[in-house]
């Protein structure tokens, strides 16, 4: 049975939007907002535990709202919103009507289970959420084994970085941890790394990812820093002839990636 709130100044709506604008909150609560119909979805087929659910039936029928939540443990707490207090909370223009907190995972390097012959993407500091939105959605549809952000500088949760990866980040493993880390953890699964720079000798469709792979993209400013220069086993780059020398780093990731792919032969890494 659902709850009714019709103020803003109720707490747990003012915990809502302080939730979605301050990373800081959203760590000291282990609390996310999720927004949206296929993001809940995902967030709850991939075992994310809602801890509330806020809808307003101005923007979603109870039809798909029975569809969300069936087959869950409906453990989580329903409040109906009416649409003034649901405009106030939604980040997004299109609403759909449903906007949920929930638990983040944090996987670690322990808990990733591989494949025989994996494919994984490793961002060094990625700074802008929509950036790393598109990134998901590249991974999610290539079906790569797992993302690892080293040394991230937001928020991986970011509302932002949510609706951009439309909700790919609650698909692919994800793991945060430092640069580092990564290095000795790679060594210990034997994974080649390719490292993308622009410095490279050797082009992207030189090298062979037909063997466990981690592909390395750097920051959006500065590209890779000198530690992962310094420790990728081959470095790449894409050739370029233009007037510039750079791409949106999903972009690169996109080209790099599908062109592992297309030498495994277009199936999923095995």
């Amino acid at each position: 049975m659902s709850k009714l709130i019709t103020s803003l100044q109720n707490p747990l709506i003012k915990n809502v939007l302080l939730l979605s604008e301050k990373p800081r909150e959203r760590r000291n609560q282990n609390l996310i907002v999720i927004e949206g119909l296929r993001e809940n979805r995902l967030a709850l087929s991939s075992g994310f535990f809602l801890t509330v659910l806020l809808y307003c039936k101005e923007f979603i029928d109870g039809n798909s709202l029975a569809d969300l939540t069936r087959n869950t443990d409906l453990s989580f707490e329903f409040i109906e919103v009416p649409s003034e207090i649901y405009n106030r909370m939604a980040y997004r223009k299109g609403h759909e009507g449903v906007i949920a907190l929930a638990v983040p995972k944090r996987i670690t390097f322990g808990e990733l289970k591989l494949r025989k012959n994996p494919l994984i993407l490793v961002l060094e500091t990625v700074e802008k959420p929509g950036n790393l939105g598109a990134l998901l959605r590249t991974t999610d549809a290539a079906n790569l084994d797992a993302v690892i952000i080293c040394d991230p500088q937001t928020d991986i949760y970011n509302p932002n970085a949510i609706r951009s990866s439309i909700g790919c980040i609650f698909t692919m493993p994800i793991v945060t941890g430092t640069s580092e880390e990564t290095i000795e953890w790679l060594h210990a699964k034997k994974i080649k790394s390719f490292g993308t720079a622009l410095t490279a000798k050797q082009f992207y469709h030189e090298s062979d990812f037909t063997q466990p792979a981690a592909i390395i993209m750097g920051s959006e400013a500065s590209g890779l820093s000198e530690t992962w220069l310094k420790a990728a086993d081959t470095l790449v780059k894409i050739p370029m002839s233009g007037k510039i020398d750079s791409m949106n780093v999903s972009t690169s990731a996109a080209i790099v990636i599908f062109e592992a792919l297309r030498q495994r032969g277009f199936s999923l890494p095995g």
